[in-house]
């Protein structure tokens, strides 16, 4: 592997306004240079929300709008959407490389007290990718408080499942401490970098949202934290580091071995 910079675009959405939307984070979008991986947040073209009617068919306008970023910028982009699928509707994560080849992720752990489960599908298969070198699983929201979906593995050769964990999400400001602690938990019981990324601003339900988007090292250390504001962050993960940690701390040989049933 070789460093890997990855830019978090932390800010408010435009609520159930897919063109506004899409235009605001392609603006920022434009504003980064020479980076490998772009994140968007959970349902970043709509804002969070059990809105149904708005689910696009796959291919439909976000889809075709992330493409042409990828494109643009020649960087990984991922994000979810609302997308709607053999009857289904699904809150739908979307891996997209420059060069329009793609693979989905559909939010595993719905958010029952939003009544999420009632709206969408949930998903039942865990996407693990390579990108550049690098192998990453990139979740939802929700997904980040159930450790077992997300526990890393590593086989005879050394070689483990991922080496980032990635989460984006709409995350309540209410419950910015769980979430604060949560990833900093994810990174060093998977012994990865582990990224989340928040929204800001209040949606169309006043629901307040305050960012705290981070990037934290294998060791649970925040090499990157933000509150509240609106920014856009590159952050550097460091390989050699992330494999030198592995080798002196190989806590993972006395992991405990188990099956998830799905």
């Amino acid at each position: 592997m070789q460093d890997l910079k990855v830019s978090l675009i932390q800010t408010n959405n435009h609520w159930h306004d897919v063109e506004a939307n899409l235009s605001m984070f392609e603006s920022k979008i434009a504003t980064l240079q020479d980076t490998d991986v772009i994140l968007l947040p959970e349902m970043f073209s709509t804002g969070f929300t059990m809105a149904t009617e708005l689910a696009e068919e796959m291919g439909g306008r976000a889809f075709q709008w992330m493409k042409l970023q990828a494109k643009d910028s020649q960087a990984l982009l991922l994000g979810s959407i609302i997308v709607k699928e053999n009857g289904k509707v699904y809150n739908r994560l979307i891996w997209m490389e420059p060069d329009g080849n793609y693979a989905t992720y559909d939010k595993r752990h719905l958010f029952r007290m939003a009544e999420e489960d009632k709206y969408y599908a949930e998903g039942s298969d865990l996407l693990i990718k390579e990108w550049k070198g690098w192998r990453i699983c990139p979740q939802i929201c929700y997904d980040l408080r159930f450790p077992v979906f997300s526990r890393n593995g590593v086989d005879a050769a050394g070689t483990f499942n991922y080496d980032l964990l990635l989460y984006v999400a709409n995350w309540p400001a209410a419950r910015s401490q769980a979430w604060d602690v949560l990833l900093q938990a994810r990174a060093v019981e998977n012994w990865c970098y582990c990224i989340g990324l928040n929204r800001i601003g209040r949606d169309g339900k006043d629901i307040e949202y305050d960012g705290h988007s981070a990037v934290v090292d294998a060791k649970g250390q925040r090499l990157f934290y933000n509150e509240k504001e609106d920014v856009v962050h590159t952050a550097l993960l460091d390989a050699d580091s992330l494999q030198r940690y592995r080798e002196k701390f190989p806590a993972y040989l006395d992991a405990d071995d188990f099956t998830l049933n799905l």
